[in-house]
């Protein structure tokens, strides 16, 4: 699988420890009203603690909860860059002074039921995958939208709502689309006012995000922006940053000196092929077509191939034997990698699935992409962002594939407009603008919009006319 962070430490269940910076502080009290919202909505509030004293004049830390899914990796590695981001302002001196405290929360970890979110993903990537896709920018899925509501919480998350009335959260980041609408039915139930902000991490926004009743949409360009108009997102709710990756990838990198390291040739167009993955089914069509074009690899004479497999050991096996049959001089496979942004940094062209992060991996590392294989919902919503603004390839045969290796293999100079239209959508400081403007929403004067005070079970709202269908 592709790393795009460092590993994490393993988070507990909402009963036991959290792996974060704040696990160490005192819970804040939940107070009457949060425990009178926990009874109604059939939870057993805990013990609350008392407060820790200020006793050495420290001022109260701001406490952010940046909560996703794990549902494929990109999720959690979004929520892992904005956290790495607050690290870096609180080591600068905080919050106008005030300690910054973060948690990392998996919102699978506190359902009634805890499912693998993985498994979960991949019962859309088969003969269900036009069904997923009917969510994404439809006439009808463009308009008939989810504004919010109580029930993800009072039916599936009620630990949630009781973690979240124990901490007591300044804010709410959220970077999966559970995740945000059990935090707005967390708020609801608790009557709370901390700000929630929603970060997808696609290029497109799924009609099924709470858009009455967030605060604050981080979303990746201004075209996801013209999405959230006519789904009447007020215009101060929405702030273009990008979408969020790790610190790595916004880093120079010594691009010789990393071939030296991985035994890559200097001399070479350096092609990488991202096929690995925790989960081999999403992959299925895009390590097929790798499979095909393999025998084909020895007429680029100009290209040396990598092809990473991550921590499956059984594809990256299959991989060699293949290069090892065709004779290939010019292929080297690779399995995990820790070092994915430098070697993102020195490769020359990445070939990949169309997935947010990956996409702005390498929208960060300023690689140009040949995006491969049919996509549909988000990945869909992806493909057609980048291309329509010439910022990547995008193929779905291994023929065209093979076409489109051979005309840059003979003309590498054709990459060089792909690079130009993706500086204008390059934002490798992204996770940098959603946390200030996090701090921005902690600090302003709560929204006077009725919407966002209003308790219900459940929300549906008719939108204007999509300013993207298909």
């Amino acid at each position: 699988m592709k790393s795009t962070s460092e590993d994490r430490p393993a988070q507990i269940g909402p009963t036991g420890p959290i792996a974060s910076e704040s696990a160490q502080l005192d819970a804040h009290p939940a107070g009457d009203a949060s425990e009178l919202a926990l009874t109604e909505a059939g939870v057993q509030p805990s013990p609350t603690l008392a407060p820790v004293a200020d006793g050495d004049g420290l001022p109260k830390p701001r406490k952010v909860l940046i909560v996703h899914a794990s549902v494929g990796s990109g999720h959690r590695s979004a929520a892992f860059a904005i956290a790495d981001a607050f690290k870096i302002i609180d080591a600068e001196g905080g919050d106008d002074g005030c300690p910054i405290v973060t948690e990392v929360l998996d919102i699978l970890d506190f359902g009634r039921i805890v499912f693998d979110g993985d498994n979960t993903a991949s019962m859309f990537t088969g003969v269900t995958r036009p069904f997923y896709d009917l969510t994404w920018r439809y006439t009808l899925t463009g308009r008939l939208l989810w504004g919010g509501g109580t029930i993800w919480a009072r039916i599936m998350y009620p630990k949630f709502v009781e973690y979240v009335a124990t901490e007591q959260p300044d804010a709410i980041i959220c970077t999966h689309i559970t995740a945000a609408n059990v935090a707005v039915s967390a708020r609801m139930i608790l009557h709370a006012t901390f700000p929630i902000i929603c970060v997808p991490t696609d290029y497109e926004v799924e009609g099924l995000w709470p858009h009455l009743y967030t605060d604050l949409f981080c979303v990746a360009n201004e075209h996801m922006a013209e999405t959230l108009r006519p789904r009447k997102v007020p215009e101060k709710r929405i702030h273009v940053t990008g979408i969020p990756a790790a610190p790595d990838f916004a880093r120079e990198y010594d691009r010789e000196a990393t071939r030296d390291a991985l035994g890559l040739p200097q001399d070479k167009q350096l092609t990488l092929f991202l096929a690995g993955a925790t989960l081999p089914r999403p992959y299925v069509h895009f390590r097929q077509s790798t499979d095909e074009l393999i025998p084909f690899m020895h007429r680029f004479k100009d290209m040396h191939f990598v092809i990473i497999a991550g921590k499956d050991a059984d594809y990256e096996e299959h991989l060699q034997r293949l290069v090892k049959a065709h004779d290939l001089n010019n292929v080297t496979v690779l399995g995990y990698v820790d070092e994915m942004a430098a070697l993102m940094s020195a490769s020359d062209l990445i070939v990949c699935k169309s997935g947010g992060l990956t996409t702005t991996e390498c929208l960060c590392v300023n690689v140009p992409m040949i995006l491969l294989g049919r996509a549909y919902g988000q990945e869909k919503a992806n493909v057609t962002m980048l291309t329509s603004t010439g910022a990547a390839f995008h193929v779905t045969t291994t023929r065209e594939l093979y076409d489109l290796l051979l005309q840059i293999d003979a003309h590498p100079h054709m990459t060089e407009a792909i690079l130009y239209n993706a500086e204008l959508i390059r934002r490798p400081d992204a996770a940098m603008e959603i946390a200030k403007a996090t701090l921005n929403a902690i600090h302003g004067t709560p929204t006077p919009d009725a919407r966002l005070k209003r308790k219900h079970f459940m929300h549906f709202y008719w939108g204007r006319k999509p300013a993207h269908i298909r």
